[in-house]
């Protein structure tokens, strides 16, 4: 084992913007870079009272903290950027903070600005280029590296831990011989209507929901007040569990548990991925429908050789669209439903062929090396 003090320290910039996505991929990301790389890895971070959901170990008051064997930062404007890292990674272009650039400078790091993760095809292009970022009042340069993950060996790959595919283990219950979804989604989806035609289904469905976000949207929807953390609610042919809200390793089991999971974001859905079992994707609300360009790029690219590709972008397309009429959700769904078990073998299948794909964080090591 590498001493402590002569391992390659890295840091890890995050601002949660969007609730637990953000974070979610640093803190998966600070994990393997640790465990699996033999790294002395930072993680700073703004928000440690919505990062503490993710990281529950966390004690919002203190500065600076050991959680496991990442060193946990608080980021705002009174701490101290006088001592950069090695490799400094840039999550989600979130923008570093002036003094911890001169000290960048400095140390002479090495600056990577991790993208989200997208399946268009310019992606390919651009991952990877430089861009010289000039310092005021400074006779020298920083280099930002762009640095996207992606579908594609040209990319820079998906986050995926070793063995991936053999870790997982149940965490319901089975044989009631009802039908299992999760469901994670953004407030602005088509819930009711997704809950009525789920209720309406001509099988018993088992819904899993752990995000209190949209508890009053199910309220609503089972005519009560409100919802709490262990309720279990029927109507129709829909049996709705409401869950505290879930460890990464937790929800990563309820994933490969369930037959169909709706995912949000970019963390959940790469772990619905891994989970190799059918799954609609609700992408982040843009302006100017960019969150459908990507939806399609997806599709396009997960999906080329399955028969019923259109079938799949139909389905998707209503979960990103704010109104939908029932009537149409409801035929496009059983649709979706009766194929269930063809979208599930080719999910495997594109699973299979992505797994033998370099892992994100073992292509960043590699990139960061070469530079």
């Amino acid at each position: 084992m590498t001493d402590f003090a002569l391992k390659p320290r890295w840091d890890i910039f995050c601002k949660i913007v969007d609730n637990f996505g953000d974070i979610g991929v640093c803190w998966r990301l600070a994990r393997q870079l640790q465990s699996e790389h033999d790294l002395q890895v930072r993680l700073w971070i703004d928000d440690l009272g919505v990062a503490q959901a993710i990281i529950s170990s966390l004690d919002t008051e203190k500065n600076v903290q050991m959680c496991g064997e990442i060193s946990i930062l608080k980021w705002n404007a009174e701490t101290d950027f006088s001592q950069a890292s090695d490799v400094v990674i840039e999550t989600f272009a979130c923008g570093l903070p002036p003094a911890y650039l001169v000290a960048m400078e400095q140390q002479k790091s090495k600056w990577v600005n991790l993208e989200y993760l997208s399946a268009e095809l310019w992606v390919d292009n651009f991952h990877g280029k430089p861009s010289p970022q000039v310092l005021l009042n400074s006779g020298n340069d920083l280099v930002r590296h762009f640095y996207f993950p992606g579908f594609t060996e040209a990319t820079g790959g998906l986050i995926r831990e070793k063995n991936i595919l053999s870790r997982y283990s149940d965490f319901s219950q089975k044989g009631n011989g009802a039908l299992k979804i999760s469901l994670f989604c953004y407030p602005y989806a088509p819930i009711q209507p997704l809950l009525t035609s789920l209720a309406e289904s001509n099988q018993a469905i088992d819904c899993y929901v752990s995000d209190n976000s949209i508890f009053y949207q199910l309220a609503d929807f089972f005519d009560k007040d409100l919802i709490n953390v262990g309720d279990t609610l029927t109507k129709g042919n829909l049996t709705l569990h409401a869950l505290p809200f879930l460890s990464q390793t937790d929800y990563d089991q309820l994933l490969n548990t369930c037959d169909l999971n709706f995912v949000r974001g970019e963390d959940s859905w790469i772990r619905a991925i891994w989970a190799g079992k059918p799954f609609i994707w609700q992408p982040y609300l843009q302006t100017e429908n960019t969150h459908i360009k990507k939806l399609k790029a997806f599709i396009d690219i997960f999906y080329a050789n399955y028969e019923q590709k259109d079938m799949l972008w139909k389905a998707h397309e209503y979960w990103a669209a704010e109104h939908v009429m029932q009537a149409e959700f409801n035929v496009d769904w059983q649709h979706y439903f009766n194929a269930l078990e063809s979208i599930r073998a080719f999910t495997q299948t594109q699973v299979n062929t992505l797994v033998n794909q370099t892992d994100l964080a073992t292509k960043l090591v590699i990139f960061c090396n070469k530079l």
